[in-house]
């Protein structure tokens, strides 16, 4: 490492440790609020953080040090402690979600303890811990925020997709949009309870009253969503990739009444079903087993085509809908339900710079429950 000459400032040492291209837009990008990294305060020392930076699409992750963010206004800097790896982030990595921000730090599942705040942020404390979800930031004045569905603003920013996320050592976020977490889970246990437990509960919302349900892609959201509806004292079937004898073990464990193969009939008519799975062919299939009147929630971001398919399978009143994103409402029902209905999170390890290993066994089915990230 070159030396600092006599005279020169202290922070230029730390910058030849630092990633050149990463930190030449660092004076344009200081008081923007857009998100874009390094967000650096023009007085400020530069201090290093390690980050695993996605800088193009379907690329590997790159290891690197890049400049640790400063909280601007309403904004907590938080040191992570843990990170969920979700199936989203495969969706961005992949292209398959639009206009993401590159280079950008993936990522939105932050378990993480308040380091600094920023002006005027006083909703936390430097020391507590925090969750920091999808929703990153809303315009708060369109019609939709205005009427409770802020999850559909048009304007939108999300964590570790228009945001950096927590892919790294040190994350920023809007103090308005994280949450407190209870205390029966550890960093670890509660990285989950995130995004695969705040998407799983309003997709079991908009499920209704469902005695009966079916959960497609038994994955992190499943097995979180399959606890509570049996808290609830519904009845749940368990369907996995063909061939997944320990996805379908692992969901008998969890309390499903039947687990088997997505192509396969359960062996009772279902009042509703909810796809994790984003896999469009197991609409129709979902359809054809729900009761009249039942309902099959689409609960991915991204999903692949959905096959033509006869309109007697949908007939009967069967409702087919999508959920989209969550609102800060919630996961705070959620987070208080999650330790009442006794949830457990199976979870899978990984230290920071195995994300992209983390990745590659999202993808191909080999995670138990969720992968987590360690710093």
């Amino acid at each position: 490492m070159r030396q600092p000459q006599v005279g020169e400032p202290p922070a230029l040492a730390v910058e030849q440790r630092l990633h050149p291209e990463l930190l030449s837009e660092a004076p344009q990008l200081a008081d923007t609020g857009s998100g874009s990294f390094p967000r650096l305060a023009a007085t400020r020392r530069i201090v290093p953080m390690r980050a695993m930076l996605l800088e193009a699409v379907r690329q590997p992750l790159r290891e690197a040090d890049v400049a640790r963010p400063v909280p601007g206004v309403g904004e907590v800097l938080l040191r992570v402690k843990a990170c969920g790896v979700c199936r989203t982030d495969l969706h961005v990595a992949d292209g398959e979600l639009p206009d993401a921000k590159l280079p950008l730090i993936l990522g939105h599942e932050i378990v993480g303890v308040v380091e600094e705040t920023g002006p005027s942020a006083a909703r936390f404390r430097p020391g507590e811990r925090v969750g920091v979800p999808w929703l990153g930031r809303t315009c708060g004045d369109c019609r939709h925020c205005r009427s409770g569905r802020e999850n559909l603003c048009e304007g939108a920013r999300f964590t570790g997709y228009h945001l950096d996320g927590g892919y790294a050592e040190y994350a920023l976020a809007d103090e308005r949009f994280c949450f407190p977490l209870p205390e029966a889970f550890d960093d670890l246990h509660a990285a989950p309870l995130l995004c695969a437990g705040l998407i799983g509960y309003r997709s079991l919302v908009a499920a209704g009253d469902a005695e009966r349900l079916g959960l497609y892609g038994f994955g992190a959201a499943a097995h979180i969503v399959a606890q509570v509806a049996r808290h609830q004292g519904r009845k749940v079937f368990a369907f996995t990739r063909p061939g997944d004898a320990e996805g379908q073990r692992f969901a008998v464990e969890l309390g499903a009444a039947w687990a088997g193969p997505s192509d396969s009939a359960p062996p009772e008519e279902l009042d509703a079903a909810i796809l994790f799975a984003p896999v469009g062919a197991l609409v129709p299939a979902a359809l054809r087993v729900v009761a009249r009147g039942g309902t099959v929630v689409c609960a991915g971001i991204h999903m692949s085509e959905i096959p033509a398919m006869p309109y007697d399978i949908l007939w009967g009143e069967r409702v087919l809908r999508s959920v989209a994103n969550l609102t800060r409402r919630d996961g705070e029902e959620f987070l208080r339900l999650a330790p009442a209905a006794g949830v457990r999170t199976e979870v899978q390890p990984y230290p920071l710079v195995d994300a992209d290993r983390a990745l590659a066994d999202l993808r191909r089915g080999a995670v138990r429950g969720a992968a987590v990230l360690v710093p």
